[in-house]
């Protein structure tokens, strides 16, 4: 009996708040924009970071399972003092790899590969590629280092890479350019004035970030070193362990191998790096996780500047309606009953301005998506923070005015004007 009356009671409170409302639209969008605005910036920020982090995180994932690679630079790097930080560690050379790949035991594959900076223009007859394609030095191991395989043709063998040949396997972007009416593999396109045997193609990747991951080279790395090569140059190591439960056994003991090599003394840090999936996440996750941070405060502070707006707002109310009160009161109605009233109306304009926000938010974020041809993200648990947070406020800033028009004297407010 006791809780139907106080839900009856509730109800009341709730459509004498909606009529409130009704009567003031006005003041009423006006406060709710600002809930809105305020929600919209938290909510928009996390929905953009979250669709980012989502695919940023799927291109991340640029190792396939139990593999992680040697490169003397870090996989991620904030500003460009962090590069010159690292510059000075000696390059990884051809002849470490090859004794590196001669004495390890444990792994399943090492691999070697490396990326020329400069883009390419290729060509075939009268034909040549429109973009910059990248080039790939790489031995047998580089397609699956970099997540695909051969689609048509064969891959780069050993042979390949012991006697310099000129051969490559080709992306399908090049592919599509250079061969659209006819077969690639045994034809021979030019590379900066040397003739390349195509003996392969990758299959095809698709883009991320509006970016193709199907325009490029692959041709042998001694062939590569010989041509393109420089003091600068620093080759990548790609090692797969031969299972999940030996990769940390597998990554000590390359670790172990290549500071031998590369005459690391044992109270050194290694002058090199070791990067996995895991590594390159958690990465980008740190950088994610301060802008986050900042985007929260950032709509914090502004979600507070909307519920002092709210206060604002139920202050002015509460002296409009000093006669109404006084009425209701003199008709019956309790200090709770006029509390519940004009706390109801602050918590519906600070939920309704936080739905509005949310879904604002969600939308602007996803602008994103749209632009980079990602998936859209809709973010529920920053969604229900948002609502959360909105109550919180509606309740907090919605209490003194309510308070103050539950303590009204019923006698003078009647007699107000």
């Amino acid at each position: 009996m006791k809780i139907r009356l106080v839900a009856q009671e509730l109800k009341e409170s709730f459509l004498m708040a909606i009529e409130a409302i009704r009567d003031n639209k006005l003041r009423s969008i006006l406060t709710l924009m600002g809930i809105a605005i305020g929600v919209f910036s938290v909510i928009g920020a996390m929905t953009a970071i979250r669709t980012l982090e989502s695919s940023i995180e799927k291109g991340l994932n640029v190792f396939g399972s139990n593999t992680f690679g040697i490169q003397k630079y870090p996989a991620i790097q904030m500003g460009g003092h962090t590069r010159m930080k690292y510059r000075n560690r000696p390059n990884i050379t051809y002849r470490q790899f090859e004794v590196l790949k001669d004495r390890a035991s444990l792994p399943k594959m090492v691999s070697v590969s490396e990326q020329f900076w400069e883009g390419m223009i290729l060509k075939y007859k009268d034909r040549k590629t429109k973009q910059n394609v990248t080039l790939y030095g790489g031995d047998e191991g580089a397609l699956q280092t970099h997540n695909t395989y051969i689609g048509d043709g064969r891959n780069i063998t050993f042979g390949d890479v012991r006697f310099s040949r000129n051969v490559c396997v080709l992306g399908m972007d090049v592919v599509d350019e250079l061969f659209p009416f006819e077969d690639p593999l045994g034809k021979s396109i030019s590379v900066r004035g040397d003739k390349y045997l195509v003996i392969g193609i990758s299959e095809r990747q698709g883009d991320i970030f509006g970016q193709s991951r199907d325009n490029f080279i692959i041709i042998p790395i001694t062939q590569y070193l010989q041509e393109f090569g420089s003091r600068w140059t620093s080759l990548d190591i790609t090692v797969e362990a031969p299972s999940a439960e030996l990769y940390d056994d597998t990554k000590d003991e390359i670790v172990g191998l290549l500071r031998t090599i590369r005459h690391v003394q044992p109270d050194e840090k290694n002058n090199f790096e070791v990067v996995s999936n895991d590594i390159l996440i958690e990465t980008f996750g740190q950088f994610t996780g301060g802008v986050k941070v900042f985007a929260f405060v950032i709509s914090i502070i502004a979600l507070v500047v909307a519920g002092i707006g709210i206060m604002n707002i139920m202050l002015v109310s509460v002296t409009e309606r000093i006669k109404e009160i006084g009425i209701r009161k003199a008709v019956g109605a309790t200090r709770n009953n006029i509390l519940s009233q004009f706390l109801m109306e602050a918590i519906f304009l600070s939920e309704f301005g936080g739905i509005v926000g949310v879904i604002l938010g969600i939308l602007g974020g996803n602008v994103v998506a749209m632009i980079f041809n990602i998936p859209a993200v809709i973010p529920m648990d920053w969604a229900i923070y948002g609502l959360i947070v909105c109550s919180i406020i509606g309740i907090s800033f919605g209490s003194y005015p309510a308070y103050k028009a539950a303590k009204l004297d019923p006698v003078e407010s009647i007699r107000y004007e």
